[in-house]
């Protein structure tokens, strides 16, 4: 059964993952594909606020991450795939601990459970291939740094 993940609602649940990382999603969405790739599951995780040169929808193998626009949120997103799915979403779980999203997935008849829970079958399945809290803690980018990466990803999409 594939999953609708409310990403910034999961992040925090997993060890080593923290939503003031400033590559919080990357790693969650590693996280995921080494999931997919043992459990033999398709995930799509959401989340809010797209980067502005970003595309709203990033496919990394059997992970589809999706960035809600700005001025929606990744809750409305899954409520409008949920609605895109019809019948279908019966077969898929939702992931998220927020009250309203798991009442869209009720109301949908897709299965449902919170972040904790997953989080914890998630950690069981990926746990040698979490990121270690003491490594990524010190790993902080300096204003010019992230200038810098900035540029050369705006510059690699330009040629693409």
């Amino acid at each position: 059964m594939p999953y609708l993940i409310d990403g910034h609602n999961l992040i925090p649940k997993i060890p080593g993952l923290a939503l003031h990382d400033v590559d919080d999603e990357i790693q969650l969405v590693t996280v995921l594909q080494e999931f997919c790739r043992r459990q033999r599951k398709q995930v799509e995780v959401f989340f809010d606020n797209a980067p502005t040169s970003q595309p709203r929808v990033e496919r990394y193998g059997a992970v589809i991450a999706r960035f809600a626009r700005q001025g929606q949120t990744a809750d409305e997103v899954i409520r409008l795939r949920l609605v895109k799915l019809e019948r279908n979403a019966r077969n898929w779980t939702v992931v998220s601990s927020d009250q309203a999203v798991q009442a869209t997935a009720r109301a949908a008849r897709a299965h449902y459970i919170s972040s904790e829970t997953f989080a914890t079958e998630l950690t069981q399945v990926v746990k040698n291939d979490l990121p270690d809290p003491a490594k990524t803690a010190d790993a902080q980018l300096s204003q010019d740094e992230v200038k810098e990466w900035l540029e050369l990803f705006k510059r690699g999409r330009e040629r693409n």
